[in-house]
C-alpha cells in the first residue's frame, strides 16, 4: 500500500486526463496502479495489520461529516469480510481489487461532481477565479488545503498542495472549466488508498524510551471510527495538530468529549450492528404465503427496533448490558404491531413495557433475532442455538458435513413428527449429527414458539410446543428462563468484552492479549456491566495505540452474506 501522501497512481492518473481529457484514461491509469496492491498489502498485513479499510457505512458518514449530509453516495462497494463473527475485524484483511478501483473510482467521481455543481460550490468550495487570481491557483490551494485535512485525515505538504494545484489547473485548461479540474483531483483523492484505508502511522513513543506509537494523526482516526465510526471532528484534527493527543491528560479529554457527545449513540450502534450481525436484515426475506405479516417493511423496522432497544438502555439510560436479555422494555412503531400480534402500535418509535404474561423477553424475543436466525418458511431451533453460542458467548460450533440428510428436519407436514422437537429428535439418531445439535438445539428449542418471522406460537400442528430447555447445565423452562440463563452467564459478558476489543482494534484477537481482554472484562464487571465505561476503557488502554508484533495466527474469515447456514 502507498504511503499516507498524494500517491503517484492519482499523479500519473491525473496526468493521463490533462492529456487525453478523458476520464476513462484515469481508471485505466487507476487500476494499472492496483494491480499488484492485494499481494502486497497481505503481504505487509501479515506483519503488522497497519491499515483498515473504511466499511460502507463509515464511508458513506466519512463522506456526509465532510461535505454534508445532502451529497448522494451512489454505487457498489467491494463487499466486507466477517472474520470472527466482526465486520470490523476483517478491515484489516481486505485489499482492493483492480475492479474495487473502478468501483471506488465511479462513487468518487459522483460525490467530486455535487461538490462542485451551481448548487454546492458555494458553500462547499467557497471560492473562485477572479481578477486577482484569474486562473483560480490561490482558490485550488485554499481547497485543497482545507478539505485535504479532512479526506486524508492529515495535513497536506506544501508540495502535495502544489502539486494537486497544478493538476487542477492543467485539467482545468483542457476542459475550460475551473470547477470541472477541482472535480477530476477531487476524484482522485477520494479514489486513493490513503482515504480508503485508516492507516496506522508509526512514530518513536514519547511515555516510553525505545518504544514505538501511532502518530497523532492515527490516534485521531482511530478514535474517530470507533467511538463515532467516521472520520474525526476538527476539535480532534487541532488536538492531533498541536500534540496534545499524544499525551494522557489530552487522549482523556478528547476521549470523554466525544464520549458525550450524542454522536456517541452512533458508534455504540455501529458495534452492535456489527457485533449481532444485523446487516443480514437488510436481505432478509420470508415466504409471502407462510407469513403475509412479514411486508418488505419488517425487516429493517425490525433491525431499528433492536439498536433502539439497546442505545435507549445501555446509552441514554446507562443499563447493565447483561439486562438486555431479561427486559421487557422494547421500542416499537406501527410497521412492527402486525407481527407481534398488537392491534395497534405507536405511529413514531417509543419504549414501551410487554406486560408480565407476555412470551417475549429480551433481545432473543425480538424480530430481528428470531427471523434472522430462522429458513424462509420455517424456524429454525439450530441456527438460533448456533447464534446464541457464536454470536453471544464466541464459542465455534462445527459446520455440519455436506452429506448430512435433513429430509426429515424439513418435511413438516409429516404426521409422524408434528413438531420441530419431534423432527430434530429423530434427525439426532445420526450419531455424526447428534454431537453439535447437542450444543445448539437445547437452547434453540425453547424459541421455538416463535415462528420463522419471529410470531409467537404456542401450538404446532395443534400439538402444544415444549419450551424447556438448557444452557450449560442451566435448566429452564421458557424464553425468560433463557434469558436469566444468559444474562448470568460469564461467557456473555467476557464475549462482549473481547468483541469490543477486536471491533476497536479492526483485527483478530492476538494471543498475547487475552491478559488484556481478561482486565477489560474484569473492569466491565466492576463497571456493573455498563457499555460506557467499557469503550473508554478500551481507547485510554496504552496498548489501543500500541505497535503490534505479527499476529500467531489468523481466524478464517468469510464474505458477509447476512445468513449464516
Amino acid at each position: 500500500m502507498s504511503g499516507p501522501v498524494i500517491s503517484s497512481r492519482v499523479l500519473r492518473a491525473l496526468s493521463a486526463v490533462t492529456a487525453l481529457c478523458s476520464i476513462g484514461a484515469i481508471l485505466m491509469a487507476a487500476s494499472a496502479g492496483q494491480a499488484d496492491a492485494p499481494a502486497q498489502q497481505q503481504a505487509q498485513q501479515a506483519q503488522v495489520p497497519k491499515f483498515r479499510r473504511l466499511t460502507e457505512a463509515q464511508y458513506r458518514a466519512t463522506i456526509a461529516d465532510i461535505f454534508g449530509p445532502d451529497i448522494k453516495v451512489s454505487g457498489r462497494f467491494e463487499p466486507d469480510l466477517r472474520i470472527g463473527g466482526l465486520l470490523a475485524a476483517g478491515t484489516s484483511a481486505v485489499s482492493l481489487t483492480p475492479a474495487g478501483a473502478e468501483q471506488y473510482e465511479q462513487i468518487a467521481r459522483g460525490i467530486a461532481e455535487q461538490v462542485v455543481d451551481a448548487k454546492h460550490r458555494d458553500r462547499l468550495v467557497g471560492c473562485a477565479p477572479s481578477a486577482s487570481d484569474p486562473q483560480g491557483a490561490a482558490c485550488a490551494a485554499d481547497f485543497f488545503k482545507r478539505v485535504g485535512l479532512r479526506i486524508y485525515r492529515r495535513p497536506l505538504t506544501d508540495g502535495e498542495i502544489k502539486l494537486a494545484v497544478t493538476q487542477t489547473l492543467a485539467a482545468a485548461a483542457t476542459l475550460k472549466d475551473f470547477h470541472g479540474g477541482l472535480a477530476i483531483m477531487l476524484t482522485a483523492m477520494l479514489s486513493d488508498l490513503p482515504f480508503l484505508f485508516q492507516t496506522d502511522r508509526e512514530v518513536a513513543d514519547p511515555s516510553a524510551p525505545g518504544g514505538r506509537t501511532i502518530d497523532a494523526w492515527s490516534r485521531a482516526s482511530k478514535l474517530s471510527y470507533f467511538l463515532w465510526n467516521s472520520t474525526p471532528d476538527e476539535q480532534l484534527l487541532q488536538a492531533a495538530a498541536d500534540g496534545s493527543l499524544m499525551t494522557q491528560a489530552g487522549l482523556v479529554r478528547q476521549v470523554d468529549r466525544l464520549m458525550a457527545s450524542p454522536r456517541f449513540e452512533t458508534g455504540v450502534r455501529s458495534f452492535f450492528d456489527d457485533f449481532l450481525q444485523l446487516e443480514g436484515m437488510m436481505s432478509l426475506s420470508k415466504d409471502g404465503i407462510i407469513y403475509p405479516a412479514f411486508r418488505s417493511s419488517a425487516a429493517p423496522a425490525a433491525r431499528e427496533q433492536t439498536l433502539r432497544t439497546i442505545t435507549t438502555l445501555l446509552v441514554e439510560e446507562n443499563g447493565d448490558y447483561r439486562d438486555l436479555f431479561t427486559t421487557r422494555r422494547v421500542a416499537m412503531n406501527r410497521q412492527l404491531s402486525p407481527l407481534y400480534r398488537m392491534p395497534y402500535g405507536p405511529r413514531d418509535w417509543s419504549m414501551i413495557t410487554l406486560p408480565d404474561q407476555d412470551p417475549r423477553v429480551g433481545l432473543l424475543t425480538q424480530i430481528s433475532f428470531l427471523a434472522l436466525h430462522s429458513h424462509e418458511g420455517r424456524s429454525s431451533p439450530t441456527l438460533r442455538g448456533k447464534a446464541l453460542r457464536e454470536v453471544l458467548m464466541c464459542e465455534h460450533v462445527p459446520t455440519p458435513p455436506a452429506n448430512v440428510n435433513f429430509t426429515i428436519v424439513q418435511d413438516t407436514s409429516n404426521p409422524a413428527f408434528r413438531t420441530t422437537r419431534e423432527r430434530l429428535k429423530a434427525h439426532l439418531d445420526d450419531e455424526e449429527c447428534a454431537s453439535c445439535h447437542k450444543l445448539t438445539d437445547p437452547m434453540g428449542l425453547t424459541l421455538d414458539s416463535f415462528d420463522g418471522a419471529g410470531q409467537f406460537r404456542p401450538t404446532e400442528n395443534g400439538v402444544p410446543i415444549d419450551t424447556s430447555g438448557m444452557l450449560d447445565k442451566v435448566v429452564f423452562n421458557d424464553s425468560a428462563g433463557l434469558g436469566k440463563a444468559l444474562h448470568d452467564n460469564p461467557k456473555v459478558t467476557q464475549c462482549l468484552a473481547q468483541s469490543a476489543w477486536r471491533y476497536a482494534a479492526g483485527r483478530s484477537l492476538l494471543p498475547s492479549e487475552e491478559p488484556l481482554t481478561t482486565r477489560l472484562h474484569d473492569d466491565f464487571a466492576r463497571a456493573g456491566f455498563r457499555i460506557r465505561p467499557l469503550f473508554r476503557r478500551i481507547v485510554i488502554d496504552p496498548q489501543f495505540f500500541a505497535v503490534r508484533a505479527p499476529a500467531a495466527s489468523r481466524i478464517a474469515g468469510k464474505p458477509s452474506s447476512g445468513r449464516k447456514g
